[in-house]
């Protein structure tokens, strides 16, 4: 009886494959890397057309008038025969998706005909488009062509290799002929099939694929063929005592019932079960050192030959694992594994009593025999853990182990087992336990390898969650104690003076210390290399550093990248020769004046947020030695930092310097919109007597309202804002608190923000007169204020770029001439950036041999 129960969740109709989407960015890449070559090596490319056209000159016109003419029917005919055979055997739906690939390459053609003629360089007009035999010229995308390859591409004739070659000779043919005849160039040809190509798996990706993932009833045929009598195929997510796997690329698992003798295990993997993931893959592959991580996708035949050798591998070593008994292939696009069945639960599924001990020893007994034959298992998690009915422990999921593993990967397996017990049943019952069974010295050697980036994803997941749960008890605990200190004054005394103010201000704070102090955990990798290091003190600590490149390098690497383009050709078009000599001197001096104010001023905002106690000159010092820091990392993050660390070093507590930081970009972030909301109006108005409200006011109110709106309706969006609100409110607005008791302090806070803006603003208007340009103060001040922001926001060092592109657009957008504007620009960068940048090094030395950041 062929019956299937609970075959599916319903497998969907059409599935989004992964490669489609990497075709489709290949594709991009390629047409953008023949543009480019093109653009700028036309040379090459002229040269390469005359090199065809003479070699075209000596082929037969007989031969050349006859390929034109078989390949233009044969390019009409090929297509529709193919379409008849499709829909003669009711395969319309992927000749459906052929003619929608189609008619979007004739549209991308035609675009790309129209940017060729009107706005394309004349280097790319010219490898594209050349003048036809008949005197008119020719097109640069061929019509035709790009939807027929678009089509046959989206119809999956790779799979069917006859019609594929058939088609690809007409092409070929087709493609000789118009070449040879003049009516095309060789980079027109290229384009066009690249075109056709990318567009054909951009459609696939979009509308989805036929889902052609094996069914239950195609798994017993497939039984069947291996030898087996199976009866009923019953999903293993639906079966009881077996647990939900949701790991992306494990397949799906069937527990099957047969004619006679003990059920099996079996697991169906079909590509597009493998590819999920593969991206996240790839970047870990790009950014991690390659002795850690495994090949990003294999083949369905590897990954099957890889789980099998694991498989027997693992049983040999002396393991406890599900024994492979069958292999085969469900079609091409699909594999089984047959298993004897095992039963059981994961260790997530069982409640933290049923952890016990044994269970611990049982598990780290099972990695021990794989050590010692240098087997890597790679998912220690606690869904890879099986405890069958007798309590022990079964290695599960082998299918990313390494066989002839290095020393790095198998300390890693340990890490990953002492952070997945550790997680269940606390650091010192995973060590115990691991120590009990594997040497002391194996489980020291792995310290280095206990990091977060070495762990699995959901053990990171879980790991960040305790961590945002941890500095939430800690935030609790300290707005309670502040309530309570708060309670009791207001319980104990009315009016008070100045001294038994500040006492009891000194008494709160203390209490909010010692409340901080006793809700202050350790994280758990803290907390498990503190158990090992009780039994091995000389264990090594130091992080292995597994990261090839860091994302923010990256990122900053290719901003850096773009900035530096914008900015080199903005340079370009400037004589700096000229630039020097022109300038007013008197004015240049104004501008060093103004730059050399805002260290004070900064000083001056800092500490009006600050209620202890600081040197004002130390923290000048600081503030220019953040121009240092700014060099080597963004704007918006290091000055952040090096003022955290220096109230920190200047007797600040670090939760109390991070507030006060907090507070204090609080308000400078509530000014800079302000300020910018004014200037703004000020500037739309400035030029009309009557006072109208002016576009930038209402394109900013209707572009806040948009985003509010936005975050609010999506409910990850609502989510992520409203926690970081929340963390904003414990943290920050308690200190804000705490300086509006102090007016003065506040004072200084609001005064250094706004002489910090009016100074940047006086040192941009000195650039600009400094070349004999001249614009109001409220558009000096909103260009500025613009270009600040997005220089905040950029990753590149000190907004390298954005700042530069963004004032000169705004200056020339006011009315500046463009030499005149990117000459203020460079000066007035020149004064705020790279001038102090020799100082900040020298007050960044003198406060670190100090110590104080």
């Amino acid at each position: 009886m062929d019956r299937v129960d609970s075959d599916e969740p319903l497998l969907p109709a059409r599935v989004h494959r992964p490669s489609d989407l990497v075709r489709l960015l290949l594709g991009i890449l390629a047409i953008a890397t023949v543009l480019a070559i093109a653009a700028f090596a036309h040379g090459t490319t002229e040269g390469l057309e005359n090199d065809i056209g003479k070699g075209a000159d000596q082929a037969p016109d007989l031969l050349t008038s006859f390929a034109a003419l078989a390949s233009s029917i044969a390019v009409l005919i090929v297509p529709v025969a193919f379409a008849i055979e499709r829909l003669i055997k009711r395969d319309g739906l992927r000749i459906a998706d052929g003619v929608l690939a189609a008619v979007l390459a004739h549209g991308v053609s035609l675009t790309t005909d129209l940017w060729v003629a009107e706005a394309a360089p004349g280097s790319i007009h010219d490898a594209l488009i050349k003048q036809a035999p008949g005197g008119t010229l020719t097109d640069p995308v061929h019509g035709y062509l790009a939807p027929v390859i678009a089509y046959m591409t989206a119809v999956g004739l790779s799979r069917r290799p006859r019609w594929r070659v058939a088609m690809w000779c007409v092409l070929l043919l087709q493609g000789f002929a118009v070449l040879v005849a003049g009516y095309t160039t060789p980079f027109s040809i290229i384009v066009t099939v690249l075109i056709g190509w990318t567009v054909a798996y951009g459609t696939l990706y979009a509308v989805g694929s036929p889902n052609v993932r094996p069914t239950g009833q195609n798994l017993l045929a497939g039984l069947r063929r291996v030898g087996f009598a199976p009866v009923t195929a019953l999903r293993a997510e639906d079966a009881p005592e077996t647990p939900h796997n949701d790991h992306y690329d494990r397949g799906r698992r069937y527990i099957v019932t047969l004619e006679d003798g003990p059920p099996l295990d079996v697991t169906v993997v079909d590509r597009e079960q493998q590819a999920q993931g593969f991206f996240y893959r790839v970047w870990q592959r790009l950014t991690m050192r390659s002795i850690t991580q495994p090949r990003s996708l294999l083949s369905l035949r590897q990954a099957l030959e890889q789980e099998a050798l694991l498989a027997y591998a693992a049983i040999s070593a002396g393991a406890n694992a599900p024994k492979l008994i069958a292999t085969s292939e469900l079609g091409p696009d699909a594999v089984m594994l047959v298993y004897e069945h095992t039963g059981g639960r994961t260790l997530d599924s069982l409640t933290d009593d049923e952890i016990t001990d044994e269970l611990l020893r049982g598990a780290w007994r099972q990695v021990h025999a794989l050590q010692s034959r240098r087997i890597a298992h790679r998912r220690l998690t606690g869904d890879a853990l099986l405890v069958d009915r007798s309590g022990n422990v079964i290695l599960t999921d082998l299918r990313g182990g390494e066989i002839a593993a290095g020393d790095l990967v198998l300390r890693m397996d340990i890490a990953q087992l002492l952070t997945t017990f550790g997680l269940r049943v606390g650091a010192e019952r995973s060590v115990a336990a691991a120590v009990e069974v594997l040497d002391p010295d194996m489980v020291a050697d792995s310290l280095p390898l206990l990091q977060p980036i070495a762990l699995s994803r959901g053990s990171r997941a879980t790991l960040r969650q305790l961590a945002r749960e941890r500095s939430q008890r800690e935030r609790d605990a300290a707005l309670a104690a502040s309530k309570a200190a708060k309670d009791v004054k207001e319980q104990e005394h009315g009016e008070s003076d100045r001294k038994t103010l500040k006492a009891e201000k000194q008494a709160e704070k203390k209490a909010i210390d010692e409340a901080l102090e006793g809700a202050r955990e350790e994280d758990l990798l803290s907390q498990i290399r503190q158990q090992v290091l009780l039994i091995r003190p000389q264990a090594p600590i130091e992080p292995v550093r597994l990261e090839r490149i860091k994302p923010r390098t990256l990122v900053t690497f290719i901003a850096g990248a773009f900035a530096a383009y914008f900015l080199l050709s903005q340079l370009t078009h400037a004589d700096l020769g000229k630039v020097i000599s022109e300038a007013d001197w008197r004015w240049v001096a104004a501008a060093l004046f103004f730059s050399a104010l805002t260290y004070l001023a900064a000083a001056a905002s800092l500490l009006g947020f600050v209620p202890e106690k600081i040197s004002f000159a130390k923290t000048v010092v600081a503030q220019i030695a953040g121009s240092f820091v700014k060099l080597v990392a963004p704007a918006a993050i290091g000055g952040v930092a090096l003022n955290t660390r220096f109230l920190q070093r200047s007797g600040v507590r670090p939760g109390l310097a991070v507030a006060s930081v907090g507070a204090s970009q609080l308000f400078g972030l509530a000014s800079h919109v302000i300020l910018l909301l004014t200037f703004g109006y000020l500037t739309g108005t400035e030029r009309s007597a009557p006072l109208s409200p002016s576009r930038t006011v209402i394109g900013g109110l209707l572009t806040a309202a948009v985003l509010v709106l936005v975050v609010t309706a999506i409910p990850v969006l609502r989510k992520f804002v409203s926690t970081r609100v929340r963390s904003l409110f414990a943290g920050v607005i308690p200190r804000m608190l705490d300086v509006l008791q102090r007016p003065r302090k506040l004072l200084a806070g609001i005064g250094g923000m706004l002489l910090l803006t009016g100074a940047f603003v006086m040192c941009l208007d000195a650039s600009i007169r400094a070349f004999g340009g001249e614009l109001s103060y409220a558009s000096i001040a909103v260009i500025f204020l613009a270009g600040n922001a997005l220089g905040s926001a950029a990753p590149t060092p000190g907004g390298v770029g954005a700042v530069e592109t963004t004032l000169t657009f705004g200056l020339t957008a006011g009315g500046l001439p463009g030499d005149t504007a990117l000459s203020a620009v460079l000066l007035f960068r020149l004064m705020t950036f790279w001038l102090p940048v020799l100082p900040g090094w020298l007050s960044f030395t003198h406060l670190t041999r100090k110590g104080l950041v």
